[in-house]
């Protein structure tokens, strides 16, 4: 029985090292979003150990106080009910999901994916279309696009709009913040922002298919200086994203290496939303 013991104990101790070693969550922020959120949950936290905590403590003071070898323990087997215990007992709960439901409330308002991050600078627009399994990034002010890799400035909102030429997923930039579901024919908008230099990585967080595991991408947070002169990088070499070129980005691929178009049909995101492009072959059968 103690060797169980130790033997979970090690492997509990060993998951949470584990967990303290991943560098890619939103306990680490790198954006305003991000830093909301940890917040939220430090926040949910505390105010749920409040009750776990006395809770804990009040079992342990019991079976230590009614032990069998405890004379002073009065013994009532009659006893039914204490009005003032009930009234402890739910008070505590209560108050708790009234807090709980007030922080969820606000924060949901707060932390709208949908809703403007407050600064001076105008957002970068960024179309994303979910594919197997690779994700596609269109700059629509710059007139590039890319593949697998987001370069982004730092200090600047990011304004996402999202949709799926396949199968339901979600794109998820942990450090920067929320995630945002995307569906075929539908568009969603979500608002991210970087505060700091780094290498992010994003990903699906939805299970898609046998290339699930590899549909992630890295995001390079830049000064603004960087991020220019990575777009005249870009666009000066490579192909163009029209619509042949988009015919072929739907083929099921995984593990695609980042490469980028130096130039994107005008229309190519929209046509896409409304489905006047054919869908990928995990699209439901009935939206063609």
């Amino acid at each position: 029985m103690r060797v169980r013991l130790v033997r979970s104990t090690l492997l509990a101790l060993a998951a949470l090292g584990m967990l303290g070693g991943c560098s890619e969550s939103f306990l680490q922020p790198a954006g305003p979003v991000s830093s909301a959120e940890r917040v939220l949950f430090l926040d949910a936290l505390v105010i749920m150990l409040a009750i776990v905590v006395p809770v804990i403590l009040a079992t342990l003071a019991v079976a230590w106080w009614f032990r069998a070898s405890n004379s002073r323990a009065r013994y009532r087997p009659d006893w039914t009910y204490s009005g003032r215990i009930e009234l402890v007992t739910w008070s505590i709960p209560a108050f708790v999901i009234f807090f709980l439901g007030g922080l969820a409330w606000i924060s949901a308002h707060e932390l709208d994916p949908a809703r403007p991050l407050a600064s001076r600078r105008p957002p970068l627009e960024l179309e994303v279309v979910s594919l197997d399994w690779k994700w596609l990034f269109v700059y629509p002010q710059q007139h590039i696009a890319t593949v697998n890799r987001l370069v982004v400035p730092v200090g600047v909102p990011l304004r996402f709009h999202v949709t799926s030429a396949t199968v339901w997923n979600v794109l998820w930039i942990p450090r920067l913040g929320s995630m945002l579901y995307c569906m075929y024919g539908m568009l969603g908008t979500l608002y991210l922002q970087a505060d700091a230099p780094g290498i992010y990585l994003g990903e699906s967080a939805m299970i898609s298919g046998n290339g699930f595991a590899s549909m992630h991408f890295d995001t390079d947070a830049v000064t603004s200086a960087q991020f220019a002169a990575w777009v005249r990088s870009v666009r000066a070499a490579g192909p163009v994203l029209d619509e042949a070129a988009y015919r072929s980005l739907l083929k099921p691929s995984s593990s695609v290496p980042p490469y980028s178009y130096r130039s994107v049909a005008p229309t190519l995101f929209r046509d896409i939303v409304m489905q006047k492009l054919p869908p990928g072959s995990g699209a439901p059968a009935d939206s063609e």
